[in-house]
């Protein structure tokens, strides 16, 4: 470890994104056992071989990281909301997400390089609007993560239900997913979890390319009446109510809602400046499955699809396509639990040796900070009634909220003074994007929110709701 004061010349050079590195040009720091790279980070402070690598992520990495973090539960909605939208707007509306979350992203890296101190959302809020942005984002992007968690947390117990048959009560299950998603959420850095990533997303693929097939070659969905002839009734367009199609959108939103956390991802790359790279093919390979999944399934099983869509193919492939399916439901709740942990992390040892370095106290913040996430998604996966539409409702709340509209007042900051000295072709068009992105982003915010408190509303009138704590089986209905 470099010392302060240490005998030897040093050669050091910045990065774009605020990273000094420095290394050892003499005999004399090699003999004293120093280590030979000693990078000077902007938001975690010195780094060494001493303590945990917080800028060891290289652009595959980020890939996979980048597309783990979109794709978990938000595919398995998309053919239901084919299903509320029909074919034809169904994927409109999802490119039309696509296109505008892929700006968003980039957003994210192009603030990032022109400010390399900041680390999450809020810090960007910081900037933009004082003490208030920080807080006001730093709260809403804990508590989405983590109730994104908690979801995660009950899919994986609907998983364990379909495998098992039941075999014990859901409580525990979901009990299982918390500590399993602490255990591993607890990693130190993104580098190490990226191998992590890769376990999940292979697992999601595997499990839903499964579905496509079985869907394909039986007669029939497994929700569909017997004893009849089947034909798909899947509809071209069709002609949902106004809370309908709001919440239709609120679930394309939500599938890819990993826009917040790519501040995480982007502070612990190597090289911020292949972040571009590495969000076209994530962007890429997402919006490719999504659709190729949404139009398979859906064109299959019409109406009668499944939401989540594994349990579309009948018991035998439910049990296939969720056992397969397991490890990347765990590695989503694993992801959640991290970011919002080590967001609570940061803020709290900011400026301390503590931060980067392997001592008590960074371990006893860090596992509490973990811990701390996990309990709280396990008590909202577990003791909130009617859950799946409380998570819609966040995610049109929260979700949207964090990737459309500061992205759009981001841009304004960076770049509205350069239209004072001259305002180009591209300034003027850029000023109407970012518009545009900040007043849709609050009308999806306030449409999702409207058509996901309807659907809560028609699920208690349906059901009654769903019993806290319950031990009954949650699988039967998907």
């Amino acid at each position: 470890m470099i010392q302060q004061g240490a005998v030897g010349d040093l050669e050091a050079h910045a990065d774009s994104a605020g990273t000094l590195e420095k290394t050892p040009t003499n005999m004399t720091d090699a003999k004293l056992g120093q280590t030979e790279t000693h990078k000077t980070d902007a938001v975690f402070g010195e780094i060494t071989d001493a303590g945990p690598d917080y800028r060891n992520v290289g652009w595959i990495g980020t890939t996979i990281l980048m597309m783990k973090t979109q794709v978990g539960l938000g595919v398995l909605s998309v053919p239901a909301v084919f299903d509320t939208l029909g074919i034809v707007p169904g994927i409109i509306c999802l490119l039309i997400i696509a296109v505008t979350s892929s700006w968003a992203n980039r957003i994210v890296g192009l603030f990032k390089l022109k400010h390399p101190e900041v680390y999450g959302i809020d810090d960007a809020g910081y900037m933009m609007f004082g003490r208030f942005g920080r807080e006001f984002f730093g709260l809403i992007f804990s508590l989405f993560f983590a109730c994104v968690a908690g979801s995660g947390m009950l899919s994986f117990a609907i998983g364990l239900n379909a495998v098992s048959t039941h075999g014990a009560c859901t409580a525990i299950f979901v009990a299982i997913g918390a500590v399993v998603g602490w255990g591993c959420g607890s990693v130190q850095t993104l580098g190490k979890m990226a191998w992590i990533a890769w376990v999940g997303v292979i697992s999601i693929f595997v499990a839903v390319f499964s579905l496509t097939i079985a869907v394909g070659v039986q007669d029939r969905p497994a929700a569909a009446p017997p004893g009849t002839v089947w034909k798909s009734d899947y509809k071209i367009v069709n002609n949902p109510s106004f809370a309908q199609a709001s919440s239709a959108l609120t679930s394309l939103v939500f599938a890819y809602a990993g826009t917040p956390a790519y501040f995480n991802i982007v502070a612990e790359m190597r090289d911020p400046r292949m972040y571009t790279r590495a969000l076209v093919v994530s962007q890429s390979i997402t919006t490719a499955l999504y659709i190729t999944i949404g139009v398979v399934v859906y064109y299959y099983c019409g109406s009668y699809v499944a939401s989540p869509a594994l349990g579309s193919a009948g018991a035998v492939m439910k049990k296939v396509s969720y056992g397969i399916a397991l490890p990347g439901l765990i590695v989503g709740v694993t992801l959640s639990t991290h970011y919002t942990a080590k967001y609570i992390f940061v803020r709290l040892l900011r400026g301390s040796e503590h931060l980067s370095g392997n001592t008590v106290k960074h371990w006893v913040y860090w596992l509490s900070c973990t811990l701390g996430v996990a309990i709280f998604a396990y008590v909202i996966a577990s003791a909130i009634p009617v859950f799946g539409s409380l998570v819609s409702l966040v995610g049109a709340l929260l979700g949207t909220l964090l990737i459309f509209q500061p992205m759009g007042c981001m841009w304004f900051y960076d770049n509205w003074s350069e239209g004072k000295e001259k305002k180009s072709l591209k300034w003027i068009l850029m000023v109407c994007w970012s518009t545009f992105i900040i007043i849709g982003g609050t009308f999806l915010t306030i449409s999702g929110t409207y058509g996901s408190v309807i659907a809560i509303i028609e699920d208690y009138r349906a059901t009654g709701g769903s019993a806290a704590w319950s031990c009954a089986d949650n699988s039967n209905s998907t």
